[in-house]
């Protein structure tokens, strides 16, 4: 199969076209031929090598996150798909690939694709829509009338996030650049900062939770517009010891995540506030739940362009210059 690739990190130009065989299918698996699959973030980190101490990767591997694709096969044990099923989903972390013809996925991980979108907005969806749910309804959980501040609301999971928080009965602020200041308001957000023109530390007060996905600057000044026991959740912070814990990692890698975020919740508690870092994990479950507000129109995915497989590697650099007006950057498998 054809696939998208890399051999070693750090390279950015070391994205490359490459020919791997066909995955191997276990009883729970389905196999899915890959008709979309995103760009996230997520994928140049992974390229640079961000998280090789902690996510231990075979090389070579294929890069990509989540998919939208056409199940066809169907491990022993699977009984909740057939072949000819449309799915999406995010693989597991141990399984990332999904820049490729095709991809096996635990059962568990995909969900039957929204009847209304195109395989390239579902494409768009598993990733972001997977992290905002895991921030604001089993984290956060949110409740009808909160105050929530959601960083880059115009950008690929700020997007979702900002939908979700709405239909969860929140009062939704975000940041945005000046161009996306519309988009934001078409999104649901009660107030828009445009961040090229206003500090939104010194416009914003006490809010219940902020979802940050840009960290450094942005994630120590969002510590000041949280009320008294207000939370904070990143997944673009230092992680610490709990993502540890979660991942079952050594003791002392989660000692040196401790130390890694200890400055940030030490700054937190100063303010009577918490930080935690988030690295969402896949969950078919939790797509089918979001299901209903996707084929209602109360989530819509936002897409901003859509590349051909062969143009993978721009479409990469693409997300890395920030050249995306508003959502996200989709690559047409097949």
């Amino acid at each position: 199969m054809k696939t998208f690739m890399i051999e070693r990190y750090g390279d950015k130009a070391g994205v490359h076209a490459r020919e791997m065989p066909d995955p191997q299918v276990g009883a729970d698996d389905v196999l899915v031929r890959i008709h979309a699959a995103s760009v996230n973030p997520l994928d140049l980190r992974l390229r640079d090598g961000a998280f090789k101490a902690f996510l231990p990767y075979r090389l070579p591997l294929i890069l990509g996150n989540d998919l939208a694709g056409v199940v066809v096969r169907t491990g022993s044990a699977v009984t909740r798909f057939a072949v000819g099923d449309e799915v999406y989903g995010r693989p597991d972390k141990d399984r990332i690939g999904t820049f490729a013809e095709l991809i096996a996925v635990h059962q568990d991980d995909v969900a039957v694709k929204p009847a209304n979108l195109t395989m390239e907005e579902a494409a768009s969806l598993p990733l972001v829509a997977l992290t905002a749910w895991q921030a604001l309804v089993e984290r956060a959980q949110v409740q009808p009338g909160q105050r929530i501040l959601i960083h880059a609301g115009a950008g690929g999971l700020g997007s979702i996030a900002v939908q979700l928080a709405k239909q969860l009965g929140a009062h939704v602020a975000t940041t945005v650049s000046t161009a996306k200041v519309d988009v934001a308001e078409e999104l649901g957000a009660d107030v828009v900062v445009d961040y090229r023109k206003q500090d939104f530390a010194t416009v914003l007060d006490g809010y219940d939770v902020v979802l940050d996905s840009l960290g450094g600057e942005t994630l120590e000044k969002s510590l000041r517009v949280l009320k008294p026991g207000g939370k904070v959740i990143s997944v673009a912070g230092p992680p610490d010891a709990a993502f540890a814990r979660e991942l079952g990692l050594s003791t002392v890698l989660r000692l040196v995540m401790s130390a890694l975020s200890f400055r940030t919740r030490h700054r937190a508690g100063r303010h009577d506030v918490t930080y935690s870092f988030l690295f969402m994990r896949a969950s078919g479950d939790q797509l089918r739940e979001l299901a209903p507000l996707i084929e209602a129109g109360k989530i819509r995915p936002v897409v901003d362009r859509v590349f051909p497989f062969e143009q993978t590697r721009q479409a990469l650099e693409y997300v890395e210059k920030g050249s995306a007006k508003a959502g996200k950057v989709v690559v047409t498998v097949a």
